[in-house]
Protein backbone atom coordinates (compact mmCIF):
# COMPACT_ATOMS: atom_id res chain seq x y z
CA UNK A 1 0.00 0.00 0.00
CA UNK A 2 1.39 3.42 -0.91
CA UNK A 3 2.49 5.73 1.88
CA UNK A 4 -0.28 8.02 3.01
CA UNK A 5 -3.02 5.96 1.37
CA UNK A 6 -6.20 5.30 3.30
CA UNK A 7 -7.58 1.88 3.98
CA UNK A 8 -11.35 1.33 3.69
CA UNK A 9 -11.18 -0.15 7.19
CA UNK A 10 -10.37 3.33 8.52
CA UNK A 11 -13.91 4.41 7.65
CA UNK A 12 -15.64 1.27 8.89
CA UNK A 13 -17.11 2.85 12.04
CA UNK A 14 -18.42 5.90 10.16
CA UNK A 15 -20.06 3.75 7.47
CA UNK A 16 -21.44 1.43 10.14
CA UNK A 17 -23.01 4.33 12.03
CA UNK A 18 -24.52 5.87 8.88
CA UNK A 19 -25.98 2.50 7.91
CA UNK A 20 -27.37 2.14 11.43
CA UNK A 21 -28.95 5.60 11.24
CA UNK A 22 -30.46 4.79 7.84
CA UNK A 23 -32.11 1.68 9.26
CA UNK A 24 -32.95 2.76 12.80
CA UNK A 25 -34.53 6.17 12.22
CA UNK A 26 -37.12 5.19 9.56
CA UNK A 27 -37.93 1.88 11.27
CA UNK A 28 -38.43 3.33 14.74
CA UNK A 29 -40.39 6.32 13.44
CA UNK A 30 -42.69 3.92 11.62
CA UNK A 31 -43.11 1.98 14.86
CA UNK A 32 -43.67 5.30 16.69
CA UNK A 33 -40.74 4.64 19.00
CA UNK A 34 -38.04 7.18 19.80
CA UNK A 35 -35.07 6.63 17.42
CA UNK A 36 -32.80 7.30 20.39
CA UNK A 37 -33.78 3.92 21.80
CA UNK A 38 -32.80 2.43 18.47
CA UNK A 39 -29.36 4.04 18.66
CA UNK A 40 -28.92 2.76 22.20
CA UNK A 41 -29.98 -0.74 21.19
CA UNK A 42 -27.77 -0.67 18.10
CA UNK A 43 -24.81 0.32 20.25
CA UNK A 44 -25.45 -2.57 22.61
CA UNK A 45 -25.77 -5.05 19.74
CA UNK A 46 -22.75 -3.82 17.77
CA UNK A 47 -20.45 -3.12 20.71
CA UNK A 48 -17.71 -5.21 22.33
CA UNK A 49 -20.18 -6.63 24.84
CA UNK A 50 -22.62 -7.61 22.10
CA UNK A 51 -22.02 -9.28 18.74
CA UNK A 52 -18.36 -8.22 18.72
CA UNK A 53 -17.71 -10.93 21.32
CA UNK A 54 -18.49 -13.50 18.64
CA UNK A 55 -16.10 -12.04 16.06
CA UNK A 56 -13.45 -14.67 16.85
CA UNK A 57 -15.87 -17.47 16.02
CA UNK A 58 -17.52 -15.66 13.12
CA UNK A 59 -14.92 -13.39 11.49
CA UNK A 60 -17.47 -11.71 9.24
CA UNK A 61 -19.00 -10.07 12.32
CA UNK A 62 -15.84 -7.97 12.63
CA UNK A 63 -16.94 -5.97 9.60
CA UNK A 64 -20.23 -4.92 11.19
CA UNK A 65 -19.27 -4.47 14.84
CA UNK A 66 -17.22 -2.04 16.91
CA UNK A 67 -14.50 -3.76 18.88
CA UNK A 68 -12.96 -0.60 20.40
CA UNK A 69 -15.39 1.99 21.88
CA UNK A 70 -12.64 4.63 21.91
CA UNK A 71 -12.78 4.72 18.10
CA UNK A 72 -16.13 6.51 18.16
CA UNK A 73 -15.90 8.24 21.55
CA UNK A 74 -14.16 11.39 20.30
CA UNK A 75 -16.59 11.98 17.45
CA UNK A 76 -19.54 11.09 19.71
CA UNK A 77 -18.49 13.84 22.12
CA UNK A 78 -19.44 16.37 19.45
CA UNK A 79 -23.05 15.24 19.85
CA UNK A 80 -23.12 16.64 23.38
CA UNK A 81 -21.33 19.78 22.15
CA UNK A 82 -24.02 20.44 19.54
CA UNK A 83 -26.79 19.60 22.03
CA UNK A 84 -25.55 22.18 24.52
CA UNK A 85 -25.14 24.73 21.73
CA UNK A 86 -28.80 24.33 20.69
CA UNK A 87 -29.87 24.50 24.34
CA UNK A 88 -28.02 27.81 24.60
CA UNK A 89 -29.82 29.04 21.47
CA UNK A 90 -33.18 28.41 23.16
CA UNK A 91 -32.31 30.43 26.26
CA UNK A 92 -33.19 34.03 25.52
CA UNK A 93 -33.39 36.26 28.57
CA UNK A 94 -37.05 37.02 27.84
CA UNK A 95 -37.98 33.36 27.81
CA UNK A 96 -36.18 32.71 31.07
CA UNK A 97 -37.89 35.72 32.62
CA UNK A 98 -41.35 34.51 31.62
CA UNK A 99 -40.69 31.00 32.91
CA UNK A 100 -38.63 32.01 35.93
CA UNK A 101 -40.96 30.57 38.56
CA UNK A 102 -41.10 27.09 37.06
CA UNK A 103 -37.49 27.01 35.83
CA UNK A 104 -35.72 28.55 38.82
CA UNK A 105 -38.31 27.33 41.31
CA UNK A 106 -39.43 23.82 40.41
CA UNK A 107 -36.37 23.04 38.27
CA UNK A 108 -33.90 24.28 40.89
CA UNK A 109 -35.67 22.43 43.70
CA UNK A 110 -35.77 19.17 41.70
CA UNK A 111 -32.04 19.25 40.92
CA UNK A 112 -30.95 20.22 44.44
CA UNK A 113 -33.25 17.84 46.32
CA UNK A 114 -32.50 14.92 43.99
CA UNK A 115 -28.75 15.57 44.16
CA UNK A 116 -28.74 15.84 47.95
CA UNK A 117 -30.88 12.72 48.43
CA UNK A 118 -28.89 10.57 46.00
CA UNK A 119 -25.62 11.92 47.36
CA UNK A 120 -26.72 11.16 50.91
CA UNK A 121 -27.49 7.57 50.01
CA UNK A 122 -24.09 7.28 48.33
CA UNK A 123 -22.38 8.53 51.51
CA UNK A 124 -24.35 6.00 53.57
CA UNK A 125 -22.91 3.36 51.24
CA UNK A 126 -19.42 4.40 52.40
CA UNK A 127 -18.31 6.76 49.63
CA UNK A 128 -16.46 10.06 50.30
CA UNK A 129 -18.26 13.41 50.26
CA UNK A 130 -16.91 14.63 46.90
CA UNK A 131 -17.71 11.29 45.30
CA UNK A 132 -21.27 11.61 46.59
CA UNK A 133 -21.51 15.14 45.17
CA UNK A 134 -20.39 13.98 41.72
CA UNK A 135 -22.70 10.95 41.66
CA UNK A 136 -25.67 12.86 43.06
CA UNK A 137 -25.38 15.70 40.56
CA UNK A 138 -24.95 13.25 37.66
CA UNK A 139 -27.92 11.01 38.47
CA UNK A 140 -30.22 13.94 39.32
CA UNK A 141 -30.29 14.95 35.65
CA UNK A 142 -32.73 13.50 33.12
CA UNK A 143 -32.67 12.97 29.35
CA UNK A 144 -33.68 16.04 27.36
CA UNK A 145 -32.85 14.24 24.10
CA UNK A 146 -35.29 11.41 24.89
CA UNK A 147 -38.05 13.13 26.85
CA UNK A 148 -38.74 16.18 24.67
CA UNK A 149 -39.22 14.32 21.34
CA UNK A 150 -41.38 11.75 23.12
CA UNK A 151 -43.63 14.45 24.59
CA UNK A 152 -43.85 16.14 21.19
CA UNK A 153 -44.83 12.85 19.54
CA UNK A 154 -47.62 12.41 22.10
CA UNK A 155 -48.69 16.07 21.76
CA UNK A 156 -48.11 16.74 25.45
CA UNK A 157 -45.63 19.63 25.19
CA UNK A 158 -48.30 22.28 25.77
CA UNK A 159 -50.08 20.46 28.57
CA UNK A 160 -49.55 21.40 32.22
CA UNK A 161 -47.22 18.45 32.68
CA UNK A 162 -45.39 19.24 29.43
CA UNK A 163 -44.67 22.80 30.53
CA UNK A 164 -43.47 21.63 33.95
CA UNK A 165 -41.29 18.93 32.40
CA UNK A 166 -39.74 21.42 30.01
CA UNK A 167 -39.00 23.81 32.89
CA UNK A 168 -37.24 21.07 34.88
CA UNK A 169 -35.21 19.89 31.89
CA UNK A 170 -34.31 23.48 31.05
CA UNK A 171 -32.88 24.10 34.50
CA UNK A 172 -31.07 20.77 34.39
CA UNK A 173 -29.46 21.82 31.10
CA UNK A 174 -28.48 25.14 32.68
CA UNK A 175 -26.97 23.28 35.62
CA UNK A 176 -24.68 21.12 33.46
CA UNK A 177 -22.12 23.86 32.84
CA UNK A 178 -21.68 24.80 36.54
CA UNK A 179 -21.46 21.11 37.48
CA UNK A 180 -18.70 20.51 34.92
CA UNK A 181 -16.81 23.56 36.18
CA UNK A 182 -17.18 22.39 39.78
CA UNK A 183 -15.88 18.92 38.89
CA UNK A 184 -12.89 20.54 37.19
CA UNK A 185 -12.20 22.47 40.39
CA UNK A 186 -12.70 19.62 42.85
CA UNK A 187 -11.00 17.11 40.59
CA UNK A 188 -7.61 18.79 40.90
CA UNK A 189 -5.22 16.68 42.96
CA UNK A 190 -7.87 13.93 43.10
CA UNK A 191 -10.36 15.85 45.14
CA UNK A 192 -8.00 17.98 47.19
CA UNK A 193 -8.69 21.69 46.91
CA UNK A 194 -7.17 24.67 48.68
CA UNK A 195 -7.54 28.43 48.19
CA UNK A 196 -4.14 28.40 46.48
CA UNK A 197 -5.64 26.26 43.72
CA UNK A 198 -7.74 29.24 42.67
CA UNK A 199 -4.69 30.51 40.82
CA UNK A 200 -4.76 27.39 38.69
CA UNK A 201 -8.30 28.29 37.64
CA UNK A 202 -7.21 31.66 36.26
CA UNK A 203 -6.67 30.35 32.69
CA UNK A 204 -10.12 28.76 32.67
CA UNK A 205 -11.79 31.92 33.96
CA UNK A 206 -9.84 34.06 31.51
CA UNK A 207 -10.73 31.73 28.64
CA UNK A 208 -14.44 31.84 29.49
CA UNK A 209 -14.36 35.62 29.79
CA UNK A 210 -12.57 35.88 26.45
CA UNK A 211 -15.23 33.73 24.76
CA UNK A 212 -17.99 35.96 26.12
CA UNK A 213 -16.29 39.26 25.25
CA UNK A 214 -15.10 38.23 21.80
CA UNK A 215 -18.46 36.58 21.10
CA UNK A 216 -20.35 39.78 21.92
CA UNK A 217 -18.06 41.84 19.72
CA UNK A 218 -17.62 39.47 16.79
CA UNK A 219 -20.59 37.11 16.40
CA UNK A 220 -23.27 39.54 15.19
CA UNK A 221 -21.04 41.41 12.67
CA UNK A 222 -19.65 38.09 11.46
CA UNK A 223 -23.09 36.59 10.88
CA UNK A 224 -24.29 39.79 9.22
CA UNK A 225 -21.37 39.67 6.80
CA UNK A 226 -22.03 36.00 6.06
CA UNK A 227 -25.75 36.64 5.53
CA UNK A 228 -25.01 39.39 3.02
CA UNK A 229 -23.07 36.88 0.92
CA UNK A 230 -26.37 34.99 0.36
CA UNK A 231 -24.57 31.66 0.37
CA UNK A 232 -26.16 28.69 2.13
CA UNK A 233 -22.81 26.91 2.21
CA UNK A 234 -21.00 29.87 3.75
CA UNK A 235 -23.71 30.33 6.40
CA UNK A 236 -23.48 26.66 7.36
CA UNK A 237 -19.68 26.82 7.46
CA UNK A 238 -19.81 29.88 9.72
CA UNK A 239 -22.27 28.15 12.04
CA UNK A 240 -20.08 25.06 12.34
CA UNK A 241 -17.04 27.29 12.91
CA UNK A 242 -18.79 28.98 15.84
CA UNK A 243 -19.84 25.69 17.46
CA UNK A 244 -16.56 23.85 17.08
CA UNK A 245 -14.34 26.92 17.42
CA UNK A 246 -15.80 28.02 20.75
CA UNK A 247 -15.69 24.42 21.95
CA UNK A 248 -12.00 24.12 21.13
CA UNK A 249 -11.30 27.52 22.72
CA UNK A 250 -12.96 26.36 25.93
CA UNK A 251 -11.01 23.08 25.84
CA UNK A 252 -7.75 25.01 25.39
CA UNK A 253 -8.62 27.03 28.51
CA UNK A 254 -9.09 23.86 30.54
CA UNK A 255 -12.89 23.72 30.32
CA UNK A 256 -15.14 21.34 28.41
CA UNK A 257 -15.97 21.82 24.74
CA UNK A 258 -19.65 21.56 25.61
CA UNK A 259 -19.41 24.57 27.94
CA UNK A 260 -17.82 26.73 25.24
CA UNK A 261 -20.52 25.79 22.72
CA UNK A 262 -23.21 26.48 25.35
CA UNK A 263 -21.91 30.02 25.90
CA UNK A 264 -21.79 30.60 22.13
CA UNK A 265 -25.41 29.48 21.85
CA UNK A 266 -26.52 31.94 24.53
CA UNK A 267 -24.70 34.79 22.77
CA UNK A 268 -26.36 33.95 19.44
CA UNK A 269 -29.80 33.56 21.05
CA UNK A 270 -30.23 37.33 21.27
CA UNK A 271 -29.47 37.92 17.59
CA UNK A 272 -31.72 37.93 14.55
CA UNK A 273 -29.88 34.88 13.17
CA UNK A 274 -30.95 32.56 15.96
CA UNK A 275 -33.64 30.58 14.12
CA UNK A 276 -31.62 30.18 10.92
CA UNK A 277 -28.66 28.89 12.93
CA UNK A 278 -30.95 26.40 14.68
CA UNK A 279 -32.08 25.06 11.32
CA UNK A 280 -28.52 24.71 10.06
CA UNK A 281 -27.29 22.95 13.21
CA UNK A 282 -30.23 20.57 13.67
CA UNK A 283 -29.09 17.85 11.18
CA UNK A 284 -25.59 17.77 12.66
CA UNK A 285 -26.95 17.70 16.19
CA UNK A 286 -29.34 14.87 15.36
CA UNK A 287 -26.69 12.71 13.71
CA UNK A 288 -23.94 13.36 16.24
CA UNK A 289 -26.30 12.92 19.18
CA UNK A 290 -27.38 9.63 17.62
CA UNK A 291 -23.71 8.66 17.48
CA UNK A 292 -23.38 9.67 21.13
CA UNK A 293 -26.19 7.32 22.11
CA UNK A 294 -24.64 4.58 19.99
CA UNK A 295 -21.43 5.07 21.99
CA UNK A 296 -23.45 4.91 25.21
CA UNK A 297 -24.95 1.62 24.09
CA UNK A 298 -21.51 0.35 23.08
CA UNK A 299 -20.32 0.96 26.63
CA UNK A 300 -23.17 -1.07 28.19
CA UNK A 301 -21.51 -4.16 29.63
CA UNK A 302 -24.18 -6.83 29.42
CA UNK A 303 -21.98 -9.16 31.46
CA UNK A 304 -22.23 -6.72 34.37
CA UNK A 305 -26.01 -6.95 34.14
CA UNK A 306 -25.84 -10.73 33.95
CA UNK A 307 -23.33 -11.06 36.80
CA UNK A 308 -25.07 -8.65 39.17
CA UNK A 309 -28.63 -8.35 37.91
CA UNK A 310 -30.12 -7.45 41.27
CA UNK A 311 -27.64 -4.64 41.87
CA UNK A 312 -27.74 -3.05 38.40
CA UNK A 313 -31.48 -3.39 37.94
CA UNK A 314 -32.06 -2.43 41.57
CA UNK A 315 -30.06 0.80 41.22
CA UNK A 316 -31.92 1.69 38.00
CA UNK A 317 -35.31 0.95 39.57
CA UNK A 318 -34.37 2.76 42.78
CA UNK A 319 -33.25 5.82 40.83
CA UNK A 320 -36.55 5.95 38.93
CA UNK A 321 -38.61 5.46 42.09
CA UNK A 322 -36.67 8.04 44.10
CA UNK A 323 -36.83 10.76 41.44
CA UNK A 324 -40.52 10.04 40.83
CA UNK A 325 -41.34 10.59 44.50
CA UNK A 326 -39.21 13.74 44.78
CA UNK A 327 -40.45 15.37 41.57
CA UNK A 328 -44.07 14.41 42.18
CA UNK A 329 -44.00 15.99 45.63
CA UNK A 330 -42.34 19.15 44.34
CA UNK A 331 -44.85 19.41 41.52
CA UNK A 332 -47.70 19.42 44.01
CA UNK A 333 -45.86 21.99 46.15
CA UNK A 334 -45.52 24.28 43.12
CA UNK A 335 -49.22 24.20 42.32
CA UNK A 336 -49.58 21.32 39.85
CA UNK A 337 -52.60 19.11 40.19
CA UNK A 338 -52.07 15.50 41.15
CA UNK A 339 -52.30 14.08 37.63
CA UNK A 340 -49.90 16.54 35.91
CA UNK A 341 -47.50 16.26 38.85
CA UNK A 342 -47.35 12.48 38.47
CA UNK A 343 -46.97 12.69 34.69
CA UNK A 344 -44.10 15.18 35.10
CA UNK A 345 -42.42 13.03 37.74
CA UNK A 346 -42.42 9.93 35.54
CA UNK A 347 -41.14 11.88 32.53
CA UNK A 348 -37.96 13.00 34.36
CA UNK A 349 -37.49 9.89 36.51
CA UNK A 350 -34.73 8.22 34.49
CA UNK A 351 -31.08 9.10 34.16
CA UNK A 352 -29.90 11.34 31.35
CA UNK A 353 -27.28 11.74 28.67
CA UNK A 354 -25.31 14.20 30.80
CA UNK A 355 -24.87 11.55 33.51
CA UNK A 356 -22.35 9.92 31.16
CA UNK A 357 -20.52 13.20 30.58
CA UNK A 358 -20.38 14.07 34.29
CA UNK A 359 -19.52 10.59 35.55
CA UNK A 360 -16.83 10.09 32.91
CA UNK A 361 -15.25 13.41 33.88
CA UNK A 362 -15.51 12.48 37.57
CA UNK A 363 -13.88 9.11 36.88
CA UNK A 364 -11.11 10.76 34.85
CA UNK A 365 -10.39 13.31 37.61
CA UNK A 366 -10.28 10.65 40.32
CA UNK A 367 -13.42 11.75 42.16
CA UNK A 368 -15.24 8.47 41.44
CA UNK A 369 -13.75 5.01 41.53
CA UNK A 370 -13.83 3.49 38.02
CA UNK A 371 -15.57 0.31 39.20
CA UNK A 372 -18.31 2.31 40.95
CA UNK A 373 -18.66 4.70 38.04
CA UNK A 374 -18.97 1.91 35.48
CA UNK A 375 -21.65 0.18 37.54
CA UNK A 376 -23.63 3.42 37.80
CA UNK A 377 -23.28 4.05 34.06
CA UNK A 378 -24.77 0.63 33.35
CA UNK A 379 -27.73 1.38 35.62
CA UNK A 380 -28.21 4.84 34.08
CA UNK A 381 -28.17 3.30 30.60
CA UNK A 382 -30.82 0.76 31.60
CA UNK A 383 -33.03 3.56 32.91
CA UNK A 384 -32.88 5.31 29.52
CA UNK A 385 -34.50 2.34 27.81
CA UNK A 386 -37.70 2.75 29.82
CA UNK A 387 -38.22 6.49 29.19
CA UNK A 388 -40.97 6.00 26.52
CA UNK A 389 -42.74 3.51 28.74
CA UNK A 390 -42.59 5.87 31.74
CA UNK A 391 -44.03 8.73 29.69
CA UNK A 392 -46.76 6.47 28.34
CA UNK A 393 -47.53 5.26 31.85
CA UNK A 394 -47.68 8.84 33.08
CA UNK A 395 -50.17 9.75 30.36
CA UNK A 396 -52.39 6.79 31.18
CA UNK A 397 -52.30 7.52 34.89
CA UNK A 398 -53.07 11.17 34.25
CA UNK A 399 -56.03 10.17 32.09
CA UNK A 400 -57.42 7.92 34.81
CA UNK A 401 -56.97 10.49 37.56
CA UNK A 402 -58.19 13.55 35.74
CA UNK A 403 -60.51 12.07 33.12
CA UNK A 404 -60.90 13.22 29.57
CA UNK A 405 -60.79 16.90 30.54
CA UNK A 406 -57.13 16.68 31.44
CA UNK A 407 -56.16 15.78 27.91
CA UNK A 408 -57.22 19.22 26.74
CA UNK A 409 -55.68 21.13 29.65
CA UNK A 410 -53.04 23.63 28.61
CA UNK A 411 -51.08 26.39 30.26
CA UNK A 412 -50.77 29.86 28.79
CA UNK A 413 -48.02 30.11 26.20
CA UNK A 414 -44.86 31.24 27.96
CA UNK A 415 -43.65 32.94 24.79
CA UNK A 416 -46.64 35.31 24.76
CA UNK A 417 -49.78 35.41 22.62
CA UNK A 418 -49.93 33.85 19.13
CA UNK A 419 -48.28 36.10 16.56
CA UNK A 420 -49.04 36.74 12.91
CA UNK A 421 -46.02 35.88 10.75
CA UNK A 422 -44.93 38.39 8.12
CA UNK A 423 -42.62 36.83 5.52
CA UNK A 424 -40.70 39.63 3.84
CA UNK A 425 -40.01 42.85 5.74
CA UNK A 426 -39.60 45.31 2.89
CA UNK A 427 -41.87 48.32 2.39
CA UNK A 428 -44.98 46.13 2.04
CA UNK A 429 -44.16 44.03 5.10
CA UNK A 430 -43.39 47.12 7.19
CA UNK A 431 -46.74 48.69 6.34
CA UNK A 432 -48.59 45.48 7.21
CA UNK A 433 -46.74 45.37 10.53
CA UNK A 434 -47.76 48.96 11.24
CA UNK A 435 -51.42 48.17 10.51
CA UNK A 436 -51.33 45.10 12.76
CA UNK A 437 -49.83 47.22 15.53
CA UNK A 438 -52.61 49.81 15.10
CA UNK A 439 -55.13 47.05 15.75
CA UNK A 440 -53.06 45.66 18.66
CA UNK A 441 -52.30 42.35 16.92
CA UNK A 442 -49.00 40.72 17.87
CA UNK A 443 -46.67 39.89 14.99
CA UNK A 444 -43.12 38.91 14.08
CA UNK A 445 -41.37 39.03 10.73
CA UNK A 446 -38.67 37.21 8.78
CA UNK A 447 -36.54 38.47 5.92
CA UNK A 448 -33.57 37.22 3.91
CA UNK A 449 -32.02 40.70 3.55
CA UNK A 450 -29.69 41.49 6.47
CA UNK A 451 -30.12 45.24 5.99
CA UNK A 452 -33.91 44.99 6.40
CA UNK A 453 -33.54 42.77 9.47
CA UNK A 454 -30.98 45.11 11.03
CA UNK A 455 -33.15 48.19 10.38
CA UNK A 456 -36.19 46.47 11.89
CA UNK A 457 -34.20 45.42 14.95
CA UNK A 458 -32.98 48.98 15.49
CA UNK A 459 -36.60 50.12 15.40
CA UNK A 460 -37.42 47.66 18.19
CA UNK A 461 -39.32 45.16 16.03
CA UNK A 462 -39.12 41.38 16.36
CA UNK A 463 -37.46 40.57 13.04
CA UNK A 464 -35.44 37.44 12.27
CA UNK A 465 -33.09 36.51 9.47
CA UNK A 466 -33.84 33.22 7.74
CA UNK A 467 -35.37 31.27 4.88
CA UNK A 468 -39.12 30.90 5.39
CA UNK A 469 -39.30 28.37 2.54
CA UNK A 470 -37.71 25.94 5.00
CA UNK A 471 -40.56 24.29 6.91
CA UNK A 472 -38.31 23.63 9.89
CA UNK A 473 -37.60 27.36 10.09
CA UNK A 474 -41.35 28.11 9.98
CA UNK A 475 -41.83 25.76 12.94
CA UNK A 476 -39.11 27.59 14.85
CA UNK A 477 -40.86 30.88 14.11
CA UNK A 478 -44.01 29.65 15.87
CA UNK A 479 -46.19 28.66 12.93
CA UNK A 480 -48.02 26.10 15.07
CA UNK A 481 -49.64 28.91 17.10
CA UNK A 482 -49.81 31.63 14.45
CA UNK A 483 -53.34 32.85 13.57
CA UNK A 484 -52.17 33.77 10.05
CA UNK A 485 -49.17 34.23 7.79
CA UNK A 486 -48.79 36.93 5.16
CA UNK A 487 -46.20 36.52 2.40
CA UNK A 488 -45.08 39.84 0.95
CA UNK A 489 -41.99 38.82 -1.04
CA UNK A 490 -41.70 39.91 -4.67
CA UNK A 491 -39.95 36.69 -5.76
CA UNK A 492 -42.62 34.41 -7.27
CA UNK A 493 -40.87 31.08 -6.75
CA UNK A 494 -39.92 31.89 -3.15
CA UNK A 495 -43.49 32.98 -2.41
CA UNK A 496 -44.85 29.72 -3.81
CA UNK A 497 -42.41 27.69 -1.68
CA UNK A 498 -43.48 29.50 1.50
CA UNK A 499 -47.19 29.10 0.77
CA UNK A 500 -46.82 25.40 -0.01
CA UNK A 501 -44.71 24.78 3.08
CA UNK A 502 -47.02 26.66 5.41
CA UNK A 503 -50.09 24.87 4.03
CA UNK A 504 -48.44 21.45 4.46
CA UNK A 505 -47.79 22.22 8.13
CA UNK A 506 -51.12 23.91 8.93
CA UNK A 507 -54.18 22.90 6.86
CA UNK A 508 -56.30 25.32 8.89
CA UNK A 509 -53.99 28.34 8.62
CA UNK A 510 -55.02 31.63 7.03
CA UNK A 511 -52.44 32.39 4.32
CA UNK A 512 -52.47 35.76 2.55
CA UNK A 513 -49.93 36.20 -0.24
CA UNK A 514 -48.69 38.86 -2.63
CA UNK A 515 -48.71 37.85 -6.31
CA UNK A 516 -47.01 39.40 -9.29
CA UNK A 517 -49.91 38.95 -11.73
CA UNK A 518 -53.10 36.97 -12.32
CA UNK A 519 -51.26 33.83 -13.48
CA UNK A 520 -49.07 33.87 -10.37
CA UNK A 521 -52.14 34.40 -8.19
CA UNK A 522 -53.76 31.31 -9.70
CA UNK A 523 -50.71 29.22 -8.82
CA UNK A 524 -50.71 30.50 -5.25
CA UNK A 525 -54.39 29.64 -4.80
CA UNK A 526 -53.60 26.19 -6.15
CA UNK A 527 -50.85 25.78 -3.55
CA UNK A 528 -53.20 26.62 -0.71
CA UNK A 529 -53.30 30.39 -0.24
CA UNK A 530 -56.48 31.66 1.42
CA UNK A 531 -56.34 35.07 -0.24
CA UNK A 532 -54.01 36.46 -2.90
CA UNK A 533 -53.42 40.08 -3.93
CA UNK A 534 -52.06 40.35 -7.51
CA UNK A 535 -49.99 43.52 -7.91
CA UNK A 536 -50.98 44.24 -11.51
CA UNK A 537 -54.71 43.76 -10.91
CA UNK A 538 -54.73 45.71 -7.65
CA UNK A 539 -52.76 48.56 -9.22
CA UNK A 540 -55.21 48.66 -12.14
CA UNK A 541 -58.19 48.77 -9.77
CA UNK A 542 -56.70 51.57 -7.71
CA UNK A 543 -55.88 53.58 -10.85
CA UNK A 544 -59.43 53.04 -12.08
CA UNK A 545 -60.82 54.19 -8.74
CA UNK A 546 -58.74 57.38 -8.79
CA UNK A 547 -59.68 58.11 -12.41
CA UNK A 548 -63.43 57.61 -11.94
CA UNK A 549 -63.54 59.79 -8.83
CA UNK A 550 -61.49 62.54 -10.47
CA UNK A 551 -63.81 62.75 -13.48
CA UNK A 552 -66.86 63.15 -11.26
CA UNK A 553 -68.37 59.68 -10.71
CA UNK A 554 -69.88 59.46 -7.17
CA UNK A 555 -67.51 57.81 -4.64
CA UNK A 556 -70.11 55.23 -3.52
CA UNK A 557 -70.71 53.95 -7.05
CA UNK A 558 -66.96 53.79 -7.73
CA UNK A 559 -66.20 51.79 -4.57
CA UNK A 560 -69.07 49.40 -5.27
CA UNK A 561 -67.91 48.75 -8.83
CA UNK A 562 -64.30 48.28 -7.73
CA UNK A 563 -65.32 45.74 -5.08
CA UNK A 564 -67.47 43.90 -7.61
CA UNK A 565 -64.62 43.71 -10.11
CA UNK A 566 -62.20 42.52 -7.39
CA UNK A 567 -64.60 39.73 -6.42
CA UNK A 568 -64.88 38.66 -10.06
CA UNK A 569 -61.10 38.31 -10.30
CA UNK A 570 -60.97 36.33 -7.04
CA UNK A 571 -63.66 33.91 -8.17
CA UNK A 572 -61.89 33.41 -11.49
CA UNK A 573 -58.50 32.82 -9.89
CA UNK A 574 -59.50 30.90 -6.75
CA UNK A 575 -60.56 27.64 -8.37
CA UNK A 576 -62.81 25.36 -6.28
CA UNK A 577 -60.45 22.41 -6.78
CA UNK A 578 -57.47 24.34 -5.39
CA UNK A 579 -56.46 24.03 -1.74
CA UNK A 580 -57.22 27.65 -1.10
CA UNK A 581 -60.44 27.36 -3.05
CA UNK A 582 -61.67 24.44 -0.97
CA UNK A 583 -60.77 26.18 2.22
CA UNK A 584 -62.39 29.46 1.20
CA UNK A 585 -65.55 27.71 0.00
CA UNK A 586 -65.85 25.83 3.29
CA UNK A 587 -65.34 29.04 5.24
CA UNK A 588 -67.94 30.90 3.19
CA UNK A 589 -70.49 28.12 3.60
CA UNK A 590 -69.89 28.09 7.36
CA UNK A 591 -70.70 31.76 7.47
Amino acid sequence: MAAGSVSPADYKDVVLFLATAGIVVPLFKRLKISPTLGFLGAGVALGPFGLAQLADQFPWLGAITVGNPQEVAQLAELGVVFLLFTIGLELSWERLKLMRRMVFGLGFAQVILSSVTIGGLVMLAGQPFLTAVAIGSALALSSTALVMPELAERRRLHSASGRATFAILLFQDLAVAPILVALTVFGRDKGGFTPADLLALAPAAAGLAAIVVIGRLVLRPMMKSVARARSEELFMAATLLIVIGTGLAAAAAGLSMALGAFVAGILLAETEYRHEVEVKVEPFKGLLLGLFFVSVGIGLDLSAVANKPLMTLGVAAGLILLKTVITGGLGRAFGLKQAPAMETALAVASGGEFAFVILNQAIGSGLVDPAVGEALLVSATLSLFVVPFLIGLGGKMAGRMAGAALRNETLPDDDGPPQVLIVGYGRVGQLIGEMLTVHEIAWRAVDRTPRSVEAGRRAGKEIYFGDAANTEFLKRMGLANAPAIVVTMDAPEATEAVVAGARSLRPDLTIVARARDARHAGRLYGLGASDVVPETIEASLQLSEALLVDIGIPMGLVIASIHEKRDEYRKALNRPEALGGRRKRARDSAN
